[in-house]
């Protein structure tokens, strides 16, 4: 990806996501938390909470859709405080004591104070969101109630599956199916976005579309960049915990050679990062992986072509199609 196109997109979901988060943070730290213990760890999480990737995405199809985004910040908060929980309770499941050299809840409160944390987070943000959608008719706010259930409920259902297939051999399908299961929470993001913001049901099923088309390349990308990265790698060595894409890799006896001699190395060079890159990217799952993305991007172009309204539709174009840039 160019340093900068990334940049911009990245800097486009922060401006976007700034006020909805600041609204869950401001709402939450009106609430009484108990005891000190408790309390501390919600400030150290507040602290560094800036994720920006699904209030982003809401704010996109709710604009794109005719829609203000700063009509709708409560449902943008709900969604920032959901998203928390699940990120909190994320880390006590991968066993996560760091995340970019910060201690995450879990890494520096232990895992109960991480596990009641993440609770209060998803307490006050579905009874957030309950409250939000009393906006619609009686038998609308229902449907949007259960849709958004549903698609919750396949996000955890897709990390259950993750973790019990960690204690089996992971195959490529398993992983594609895993990923698309996950994918949902961005699907929920741009499908709510696009229903706030007003769309008719025709865009509101195309944004969800979208959302999930997105959710999957994100994964995808992100675990392919976790062997680029040194200093991930380096975390994930110790932490036992490869990147997938490398444990593909290995399944080829003269690439898997390769791989754990340059593993067993104390010391990561930037030419040895190279030369682990090539040996992924040159393996036959990388490939089929490469070629259901670039599908996905055809699909996700597609459908924007056909959205009714112009508005956004080349910053959503840039984003999609930037997945499998320098892959």
């Amino acid at each position: 990806m160019p340093p900068k196109k990334g940049k911009l997109i990245v800097a486009d979901l922060k401006r976007r996501s700034e006020k909805g988060l600041l609204l869950a943070k401001q709402t939450l730290q009106a609430e009484k938390m108990e005891p000190l213990e408790l309390r501390n760890a919600f400030k150290h999480y507040i602290k560094y909470w800036d994720d920006f990737t699904h209030v982003g995405f809401f704010s996109l199809a709710c604009e794109a859709v005719g829609g203000t985004p700063d009509d709708n910040l409560l449902p943008q908060a709900a969604i920032a405080m959901m998203a928390a929980a699940f990120d909190i309770h994320d880390d006590i499941i991968d066993r996560s004591e760091e995340k970019n050299k910060i201690p995450t809840v879990y890494g520096k409160y232990g895992i109960e104070m991480a596990l009641l944390l993440g609770n209060a987070f998803l307490i006050y943000g579905l009874k957030l969101f309950a409250d939000t959608i009393t906006i619609f008719p009686t038998e609308k706010g229902k449907s949007v109630l259960e849709t958004t259930r549903q698609l919750l409920f396949e996000v955890g259902n897709g990390h259950a599956s993750e973790v019990n297939l960690k204690r089996k051999r992971l195959t490529p399908n398993d992983y594609m199916i895993i990923t698309q299961m996950k994918a949902a929470s961005i699907e929920a993001d741009m499908m709510l976005g696009a229903l706030f913001g007003g769309g008719n049901e025709t865009e509101i099923a195309s944004f969800a579309r979208l959302g999930r088309i997105l959710g999957i390349l994100a994964t995808l990308r992100d675990d392919l960049v976790d062997v680029f990265d040194i200093e991930e790698l380096h975390q994930r060595i110790v932490a036992k915990d490869l990147p997938v894409q490398l444990l593909f890799a290995m399944r080829d006896k003269k690439a898997k050679t390769k791989i754990k001699a340059i593993l067993s190395n104390p010391k990561i060079t930037e030419d040895a990062v190279t030369e682990l890159v090539e040996l992924t990217l040159n393996t036959s799952s990388t490939a089929e992986m490469k070629n259901e993305m670039q599908l996905l991007i055809g699909e996700g172009l597609s459908l924007i072509n056909k959205l009714p309204r112009k508005k956004l539709r080349s910053k959503i174009q840039a984003l999609i199609s930037f997945m499998l840039e320098d892959l």
